[in-house]
């Protein structure tokens, strides 16, 4: 049985309207003309796509593999390089993750998979380009960069056509407990945040070799979505903010570093579940527990983590004091972070994803806002600030009807705007705020567009602007019985959105500034604390977008701020 947990728990209900195809329907067809590239461990051959007219070198390592006596510690630098020519032409296996992005959908994974991809412009001439690093989601549990819904041929096609090319990356990360596990023995042996840190490894390799794909180290830019999103922003706050010149500037889609790395967790909240692992793995009477975890077959190990025994383990960032010294609201808060410009925001209608459902009572709702680690009187406080008002809730879509009442419940919308802004409004809101108090630029928007497939009762939910931001018209990767294609039967309008949305992003990725020439209809502001202000993305108004003040649901969204994110970390 595949489990579902945490973070996880609460991305599938949006990720289950999508699925992935076999991974071979993103593999192009090779001219005779095999692209080559020289990295400094030796020569990859990759694929030349005269579709694109781009070339993929495709599951190269960046670490050796982490199996062995290398599970469960920081990945290792490639240290062995080779003569004649190795093939790049084709996706590796995903990490191991459970849930809808991995098993469910038929794509293999395996231990050794920290790999990652280069798609670049073919005949490049003249400067270097700059480099955009893809960071997929997936509840830091599931997901991987062989997934078609994130394939980079798409967006880096506009960015040719609006003569700024670049060349784009995408990595694999370790995941679930093979990348987040966590206790005292972890701890101790300092095998923290190991799927972070596969991450900053990967970066690393980009600044060694990315010159040799045509790329410029000095203009990378770091991009991820939910999971890929906290990503992002744990990459920013790393030892304390420290400048490590991997990047320039980046981008977070639905996640932040704020609400990161909550204090609660620590080795001796997370050690019962270690416990489990190592008693289920008959482990427990080792006199070194971990060097008997690394010894337990694959399988075995993979069958545990997939299993009950870890079905309430947290698996996300966690304070080790090394690489992450404190909460992440703390560090964005106290401006321990990168200082680069930073394209950030969240959907309109997060909450019907991360919201609980079946709240039918007032107590029914305290009781889940205690849940967050709050004591009786904030919850009482935050109960007023999210009144039981569904014309103040989210989505603005959801009417409510005698059938829906079971699944959603009666306080539907009030649970949906109270767990969104928790999540992520919260967090993104006070991120734009500390990036503006620090005068560093930031730039925020909100998408309020509903794909295809989805209807009024969750409104524009989590995930789904990444088909608008990947150009993905063609719906590569939703084409299948239980997801449709986001603008299959919709008007002009989305495929114009997505032109928007992907070509700011270029532009971002580019110059550090959204705004390109065809967006002259409307300015997207740098945000400030004086007049901050968001862009939106909306196929109901003129012209696709429009600017309105960042202050919706001001005084509640503050005071999760100032109790819950603030002194419980979220």
């Amino acid at each position: 049985m595949l489990q579902s947990t945490g973070f996880s728990s609460l991305a599938s209900l949006a990720i289950s309207f999508l699925a992935t195809p076999a991974l071979s329907a993103i593999v192009p067809r090779q001219s005779q003309d095999a692209p080559t590239v020289q990295v400094l461990n030796g020569t990859y051959s990759g694929v030349h796509s005269p579709e694109y007219n781009q070339d993929f070198f495709l599951g190269m390592p960046y670490s050796q593999p982490p199996v062995g006596g290398l599970r469960f510690r920081p990945a290792q630098s490639l240290n062995t390089s080779w003569t004649g020519t190795k093939n790049a032409t084709q996706y590796s296996l995903e990490c191991i993750g459970y849930g809808s992005d991995q098993w469910v959908l038929g794509n293999k994974i395996s231990e050794d998979c920290l790999t990652l991809n280069v798609i670049r412009p073919s005949g490049l001439t003249g400067e270097a380009l700059p480099v955009a690093v893809w960071i997929h989601g997936g509840g830091f549990t599931e997901g991987g960069n062989a997934d078609p819904r994130y394939n980079l041929s798409f967006i880096v096609q506009q960015s040719t056509e609006m003569n700024t090319p670049f060349i784009g990356v995408s990595i694999n990360y370790r995941l679930q407990a093979w990348g987040f596990i966590f206790g005292k023995e972890i701890a101790k042996e300092g095998s923290t945040n190991l799927g972070i840190r596969d991450q900053r490894l990967a970066l690393h390799w980009v600044q060694e070799n990315i010159a040799a794909f045509g790329g410029d180290p000095t203009k990378v830019t770091i991009w991820g979505e939910s999971a890929g999103g906290f990503s992002v922003g744990a990459q920013l706050v790393a030892y304390g903010g420290r400048d490590d010149g991997l990047f320039r500037g980046a981008i977070s889609e639905s996640g932040v570093a704020a609400g990161l790395a909550p204090s609660s967790v620590t080795p001796e909240s997370w050690q019962p579940y270690y416990d489990k692992i190592t008693a289920t793995a008959n482990c427990s009477n080792a006199t070194d527990t971990l060097a008997c975890l690394r010894a337990v077959p694959v399988d075995v190990l993979s069958d545990i983590f997939n299993s009950s025994v870890t079905a309430k383990a947290p698996f996300s960032v966690v304070i080790d004091n090394d690489f992450i010294i404190d909460t992440g609201t703390n560090l964005t808060l106290n401006g321990q972070f990168v200082k680069v410009p930073y394209l950030l925001g969240t959907n309109h209608d997060e909450g019907t994803a991360f919201g609980a459902r079946g709240i039918n009572t007032t107590m029914e709702f305290l009781d889940v806002v205690t849940a967050a680690g709050v004591d009786n009187a904030t919850a009482a406080v935050i109960a007023v600030v999210y009144p039981n008002i569904p014309e103040i809730g989210i989505p603005n879509t959801f009417i409510g009807h005698p059938s829906a009442s079971l699944e959603y419940g009666l306080q539907f919308k009030r649970a949906a705007a109270y767990g969104g802004d928790l999540v992520m409004q919260a967090p993104r809101r006070l991120t734009s705020q500390s990036w503006a108090k620090y005068n560093t630029t930031a730039y925020t928007y909100v998408f309020d567009i509903i794909p295809n497939g989805l209807n009024g009762d969750v409104g524009a939910t989590h995930f789904q602007e990444v088909s608008f931001v990947f150009h993905n018209i063609a719906g590569v990767g939703y084409n299948n019985s239980v997801a449709v294609p986001p603008f299959e039967g919709k008007p002009e309008s989305y495929v114009q959105a997505a032109t928007l949305i992907s070509r700011s992003w270029v532009s971002f990725i580019v110059n550090g500034d959204p705004n390109y020439s065809e967006m002259n209809f409307i300015q997207w502001p740098v945000y400030t604390l004086d007049a901050p202000q968001n862009i939106v993305f909306d196929t109901n108004v003129t012209c696709l977008a429009y600017l309105e003040p960042d202050t919706f649901r001001a005084e509640a969204i503050a005071y999760l701020s100032e109790t819950v994110l603030v002194n419980v970390g979220n």
